[in-house]
């Protein structure tokens, strides 16, 4: 069994309908438990939980604060490579966007991480664009073995590997890894994804599992937020958070809401999520999972990122740029543009003001 089974038996009529007779009693009433369960998800997705937000919102600051304290994780990403045989018709990346194509020496990545790490940030997140021939394992374990001297925790999120390849990752030291479905309607996956190695749905949303049985110590999920309607992709992403949960209990299981950005490839999303529908699914996760960790992009603006804070954050991207080689150089391979580009210092003040203390490190690899 796989998550490929569980995905199968929900239909988006079915959570059509669950929706539509959402009662103010079902919702007071989930909002009273002490723990949820997966079958309270669309409860308190549902349009008619709008008026409780405010309630959500102070449940999901205690629940939060119960687990993590006053603490925020900051990271940043680093990409290596964005040479990609996708075809993502919403990705800068994507192989017919036109983009400058660059790939780091080993040397560069080293550079690369010393003007990151002089920042204080002690956690990165490797990323590639999806080309097994221009970005093969080997490379991308070169680059972790460079990296693990430097930080304390390196996370990776590139395309789908197999069983022995992530375990030769984590032999090296990667302790996370990071895999967005994008969206988990199969019938808008194929058409999104037309052709590469990425277009193999089955593959992409079994990935995340592999991670897990490899031995990684956190596995971080997602859905691009825009390219379904927003509540589905909630759901089923926290179908696939309890899922692994359920399977991996030595894991740490985390989830990130990014919602789509501008790209070279000019894409608008066909959902937009707004400010609003963010702060439900955000709500609705932390009550529904206190101790999972939920990351927050650059992708959101300086006023969503200051205030979501407060909501159930528990760890936010500083410093960021998405182009290849972006701490040491200026180019245009970015793979979408970010809203937010504040610095390392001064997301750190921003989140002392908040009275949170930025965490750089909260794991050594031995």
């Amino acid at each position: 069994m796989s998550f490929l089974d569980v995905l199968s038996r929900v239909s988006d009529e079915d959570i059509a309908k669950t929706l539509d007779v959402v009662t103010d009693d079902e919702i007071l009433s989930t909002l009273s438990k002490a723990v949820l369960d997966i079958d309270d998800a669309l409860i308190l997705l549902s349009p008619q939980a709008l008026p409780y937000l405010e309630i959500m919102a102070q449940l999901a600051h205690e629940r939060t604060v119960q687990q993590f304290g006053y603490t925020i994780q900051l990271f940043t990403p680093m990409y290596i490579s964005n040479y990609c045989d996708n075809g993502c018709v919403y990705c800068g990346y994507s192989h017919h966007s036109g983009i400058a194509r660059e790939k780091l020496s080993l040397n560069d990545i080293e550079l690369e991480a010393k003007a990151i790490a002089e920042t204080g940030l002690e956690q990165v997140l490797v990323l590639t664009g999806e080309s097994k021939s221009c970005s093969p394992p080997s490379y991308i374990q070169a680059a972790v073995e460079k990296l693990v001297p430097i930080f304390s925790s390196v996370s990776i999120e590139v395309y789908s590997l197999t069983l022995e390849e992530y375990k030769g990752l984590v032999t090296v030291g990667a302790d996370g890894m990071t895999m967005f479905q994008e969206t988990y309607n199969s019938t808008l996956y194929a058409q999104l994804h037309p052709f590469g190695p990425k277009s193999d749905f089955a593959k992409r949303i079994d990935t995340p599992e592999l991670a897990c049985q490899a031995g990684f110590r956190v596995v971080n999920i997602g859905a691009l937020m825009g390219l379904d309607e927003w509540r589905r992709e909630a759901y089923k992403t926290m179908l696939h958070l309890n899922y692994l949960m359920q399977h991996y209990l030595d894991v740490e299981l985390s989830v990130s809401v990014p919602r789509i950005r501008p790209c070279a490839v000019g894409y608008s999303p066909k959902y937009p999520v707004d400010d609003t529908a963010l702060v439900q699914y955000i709500l609705a996760l932390r009550l529904l999972f206190p101790r999972v960790g939920i990351t927050l992009s650059s992708r959101e603006s300086k006023y969503m990122r200051d205030n979501l804070v407060r909501l159930g954050i528990t760890k936010v991207s500083a410093g960021v740029t998405t182009s290849v080689g972006g701490h040491t150089k200026q180019d245009d391979s970015s793979q979408f543009t970010i809203s937010d580009n504040r610095s390392v210092s001064e997301m750190a003040t921003m989140l002392e003001n908040n009275g949170y203390q930025p965490i750089y490190k909260d794991w050594q690899v031995l």
